[in-house]
């Protein structure tokens, strides 16, 4: 396809973030609903933990390749086009993967969720970060990260009334997975009412260049530093949130309640990363994105500390509600922060590669909790890893990150 953008007029500040926005959203609704399907599949199928931890790591597998390939890709043909692509992706093999009988094909399916996933969510941060004026960028990125919790709520809302729903013959998981294949119809949309960065339309030389160029270029000396704080920042808060949230479900079965109501609780702990959301987006420009960055950060890891080790419903659900609002909080500022360490030339490269290293934490993370709970370790333990996890990558902000809040970008 080529990219057809020239003629288009540049959208308003909040019809871009409408667009674009409502493309996270069913991003987010997937990731969302896999969580408490994979409650939902160790029922039906009788997965145990171990097995339940490779569906989230094979979502993130796909998530790391999508973010290297359409990262690169964005630099070449546009965060347009690859925006479409992307939703198309994951929206197709997500719908597919409802007809799915076997625990194998399932995986191979969700490698390609991920793969859309992963390349789609970079790659719309740096294309509204290059839209919109630099004094609102942080804002603007930041409240289209909220959509992820709207996406989120709709996971929550779709799960506790469908998949324990009695579809007969089709189980309530299915039904929930083929209304993911919605957004498929939205990129359709999509293609004829976004335009492009005015930036990657005048960067004509970004076209020339290969890609190899590119990844060279991102750990040039004069981004090396960033690329290195990036990256680990990213595997750090990857590696905490696919360990914790994709788990968030089968930890509260696991104490004690049943898969219902773990639904429930869940649901109610979600509607707390909007004010998460839209606190960070006010403090992003006042007081910068490294003190966004490390005061939610360091609240995500006081709240893992303590849902880790909570025994009761009252202090399972404060400390799960703080848990949605200061870690999605961290996500729209590093969304926000990540794109501007690089010119355009290069942004949906660098942008792409740190996604693509912190997706290898989101295959650990899963991982890692399977194999402990099947080891008999206790969830407050590996909660206690996702915390130090978390303090490494606040350390790196501190003494590796600089604050980029109302640059303008190159």
């Amino acid at each position: 396809m080529s990219v057809e953008v020239n003629e288009q007029k540049p959208l308003s500040r909040n019809k871009l973030l409408g667009i674009a926005g409502v493309g996270w959203m069913f991003d987010a609704m997937d990731v969302g609903i896999l969580s408490f399907i994979i409650a939902a599949l160790a029922v039906d199928w009788g997965l145990n933990s171990s097995q339940m931890g490779w569906i989230g790591s094979v979502n993130s597998i796909g998530m790391m390749v999508g973010a290297l390939v359409f990262g690169l890709l964005a630099d070449k043909v546009g965060r347009k086009q690859i925006f479409m692509w992307t939703l198309i992706l994951f929206s197709v093999a997500s719908g597919l993967s409802a007809f799915t009988t076997t625990l194998t094909l399932f995986l191979i399916l969700r490698f390609f969720v991920g793969m859309g996933l992963g390349g789609e969510l970079p790659v719309a941060s740096t294309l509204v970060s290059e839209s919109v004026k630099a004094e609102e960028r942080g804002r603007v990125v930041v409240l289209l990260e909220s959509f992820w919790a709207a996406g989120w709520l709709l996971a929550a809302i779709i799960s506790y009334f469908v998949i324990p729903a009695d579809f007969w013959p089709i189980e309530g998981w299915r039904v929930a997975l083929l209304i993911t294949a919605i957004p498929a119809f939205y990129a359709i949309y999509i293609r004829m009412k976004l335009p492009d960065s005015p930036q990657f339309r005048v960067k004509e030389e970004s076209k020339k260049r290969s890609v190899f160029q590119n990844i060279a270029e991102v750990w040039a000396k004069k981004y090396a530093r960033s690329t290195v704080m990036l990256w680990i920042l990213w595997f750090t808060v990857v590696f905490s949130y696919y360990g914790m949230f994709l788990w968030l479900p089968s930890v509260m079965v696991g104490k004690g309640f049943d898969l219902i109501s773990s639904f429930k609780y869940v649901l109610i702990m979600t509607l707390a990363q909007l004010p998460g959301y839209f606190t960070a987006a006010w403090f992003i420009e006042k007081f910068g994105r490294k003190f966004v960055l490390v005061t939610y950060l360091l609240g995500t890891a006081a709240s893992a500390f303590v849902f880790g080790g909570a025994e009761t419903i009252t202090t399972l659900l404060i400390s799960g509600m703080l848990l949605s609002f200061f870690n999605l909080g961290a996500w729209g500022a590093l969304y926000a922060y990540t794109p501007e360490q690089y010119p355009a030339i290069v942004r949906g490269t660098g942008a792409g590669m740190a996604a693509a290293v912190g997706r290898v934490g989101g295959i650990f993370g899963p991982l890692l909790v399977g194999s402990l709970l099947t080891k008999g370790y206790d969830i407050s333990y590996i909660f206690t890893i996702f915390c130090g996890a978390i303090v490494i990558g606040v350390l790196a902000v501190i003494f590796l990150g600089k604050e980029t809040k109302q640059t303008e970008l190159q």
